[in-house]
């Protein structure tokens, strides 16, 4: 060949239908079976291709996709009787299938489906693959991602677009009883980099202002205020300045005993330190008040927090708060600060609440996840979770148990109630 001739390709399993292989190997998982398979094909001139390898209850299921051998002296013949004399000698079973090419090429529009279940049942795990297949979906891999505290699987799928998956199994989801969250696939899930959640019945599960209502002896008062603004009676703002009146004259003494009640979620803790040990920022916004939110940002080591302030004049609250009001807008107002203070674009962002006064942050983020949260909540997010474990939206950053029970070993030194919150 000259030099200005230009080399002529070699044979691809990706571009034309050359023979290939598909070796399957399966039995009792030991250590070496993978680098004894390969030590026997490497005897022949065959390339890899594609390999899965998945070991369930002490049973491995490694498949190896290879071209069919090609050198001088050597056949397909001869590799399928020394790969079937090599998987005897350690008392396994091999399956060898001639074909051409590679798999076939994955459908346009890929996602994540991510099921949460406690437990999850053959039934609802069939009902979401049935859903996936009626919108034209194709499941091409399925991945536990945990099995405690629930049970969470992940599905990838091709062949339709997320959008209509997405609406196809939150209605299968709501009669199965599952959690079903359904992302676009591709390199920005791995990019979030930024989760901002509410801190009420989310992070928390009090309702600060009850707490505070509980010591000034008007809780009655303050859960008809409630009420009202359940009913659209009043906005957010006519009621966080109807209930905090209520608190006029409490002693400022009753801040320390309110940190002290405040309960924090179940995996609220194992949340935060896995994205933190990840390399994510963590933040909280709330209708709720700095004299709490300030508290939980230092126990958490959260990086931003912001909240209602309650005035305190002389001791005794005033019955009124002051500086800005983090309502509904505020807090979508809250989240675009905190990404822009932490370098992160809007579209890394996840945002987790319960309530539609998070509805604006929610639809603002990249990723809206709403936690336990109310029907309306439910249907207007990207995601839901509705069982009690703040950690499980984890899952649907695709971070598995494994990851979790790691940055769990790094943290060893914190007492037992700290290093598992459940």
């Amino acid at each position: 060949m000259s030099a200005s001739q230009p080399p002529v390709p070699l044979p691809s399993a990706e571009t034309t239908d050359v023979p290939t292989l598909l070796v399957k190997i399966f039995g009792k998982d030991r250590p070496g079976i993978t680098a004894g398979l390969f030590d026997t094909l490497a005897a022949y001139s065959v390339d890899v291709i594609d390999i899965e390898q998945v070991v369930t209850r002490g049973r491995i299921v490694l498949c190896v996709l290879i071209t069919a051998p090609t050198a001088d002296g050597t056949s397909e013949g001869e590799l399928r009787a020394t790969v079937h004399s090599w998987t005897e000698s350690f008392k396994l079973e091999a399956e060898i299938i001639s074909g051409t090419g590679d798999n076939r090429p994955r459908g346009s529009g890929r996602s994540h489906v991510t099921v949460l279940g406690n437990p999850l049942t053959a039934d609802s795990t069939a009902a979401i693959a049935a859903s996936i297949t009626s919108t034209g979906g194709n499941i091409d891999r399925i991945f536990r991602l945990a099995k405690y505290p629930v049970t969470a699987v992940e599905f990838a799928v091709s062949g339709v677009e997320t959008e209509p998956l997405r609406t196809a199994l939150a209605t299968s989801a709501a009669g199965i009883g599952v959690d079903v969250a359904v992302v676009s696939a591709g390199l920005l899930r791995k990019a979030r980099r930024l989760v901002v959640m509410d801190v009420d019945s989310t992070l928390i599960q009090d309702e600060v202002i009850e707490l505070f209502a509980a010591h000034a002896g008007c809780a009655d008062e303050v859960a008809e205020v409630t009420a009202r603004a359940m009913r659209g009676e009043l906005d957010f703002e006519q009621s966080l300045h109807a209930r905090v009146a209520l608190l006029a004259g409490l002693d400022v003494s009753v801040v320390d005993k309110v940190r002290e009640e405040v309960r924090l979620t179940p995996g609220a803790r194992t949340l935060i330190r896995t994205l933190k040990r990840l390399g994510y920022q963590v933040g909280i916004v709330s209708g709720g008040f700095t004299q709490v939110t300030d508290a939980l940002r230092e126990r958490l080591g959260l990086d931003f927090a912001a909240a209602n302030t309650l005035e305190i004049v002389d001791g005794k609250l005033t019955g009124r708060v002051v500086g800005e009001i983090v309502d509904r807008a505020g807090k979508a107002r809250l989240l675009r600060r905190f990404a822009a203070e932490a370098g992160v674009p809007l579209a890394q962002t996840v945002a987790i609440g319960d309530g539609a006064n998070d509805l604006d942050m929610l639809n603002a983020a990249g990723l809206g996840v709403a936690f336990n949260a109310k029907p309306v909540v439910r249907r207007a997010a990207h995601a839901a979770v509705n069982v009690p474990f703040l950690d499980t939206v984890l899952y649907l950053l695709g971070i598995t148990r494994d990851e979790v029970e790691v940055a769990d070993d790094e943290d060893a030194g914190l007492d037992d109630a700290e290093a598992n919150d459940h």
